[in-house]
């Protein structure tokens, strides 16, 4: 039976829309192109990063956030907060947590966005990201440690994510459960894939997952 459930960040508890605009604006590009653009990366399974090669060619990302830090360090920027949000996740992880699940969040994320899930005072067991871990999804340490920090054999563990790649079938390597979200733009277009039959369930939300692990009882 699942006892812990996982949950990834970007695009499965936190709407990046707002962070992507900013990007468009802060590199001079329509907000259109940017989230289409980012699409694109989506739909032909390249990095999210080469969004930014494509708008502007020969951009050095990390030198721009650090010219973005200096021109506004009081703002968001390239981070988020609890305003991004997406509005089912509190009354969805408190549903979760009245049925008695332990509930984690673990995502690919830099070392601030640490501090910024932490402050949201989510009813949750524990925090983590990459950055803190210095491993990444979709590399097998990375769920390792997920089993280490939720105490947990693989199998007593659902992950949530909204991409196949980095979430659903490294997780289930890992012997884990897996429940695709179907979220953002990898989430969309990968729920569409074959590949989606292989995770244990595919949901548009994270209520959802207290009827469906009641169901089917995994």
């Amino acid at each position: 039976m699942v006892r812990a459930v996982v949950f990834d960040v970007g695009e499965t508890l936190i709407d990046e829309t707002r962070i992507w605009s900013r990007w468009a604006d802060r590199l001079g590009v329509p907000r259109f192109v940017m989230l289409g653009v980012l699409g694109g990366m989506a739909a032909l399974d390249r990095s999210h990063r080469e969004a930014f090669e494509v708008v502007r060619p020969g951009l050095d990302v990390y030198a721009e956030i650090e010219a973005w830090r200096r021109d506004d360090p009081g703002g968001l920027r390239e981070n988020f907060d609890a305003d991004d949000l997406y509005p089912d996740v509190r009354p969805g992880l408190t549903a979760l947590r009245e049925a008695g699940y332990e509930l984690i969040i673990a995502g690919n994320q830099p070392p601030q966005a640490y501090d910024a899930l932490v402050a949201m005072n989510l009813p949750v067991d524990g925090v983590h990201t990459s950055a803190g871990w210095g491993v990444s999804k979709p590399r097998p340490e990375f769920f390792a440690k997920v089993a280490a920090v939720a105490g947990r054999e693989p199998g007593e563990i659902l992950y949530v994510g909204d991409r196949l790649d980095n979430d659903v079938l490294p997780a289930r390597e890992a012997g884990m459960r897996t429940a695709l979200l179907r979220r953002g733009p990898w989430g969309y277009l990968h729920a569409e894939r074959p590949e989606a039959l292989r995770a244990d369930a595919i949901i548009d939300g994270i209520p959802e997952l207290v009827t469906v692990l009641a169901a089917r009882r995994f």
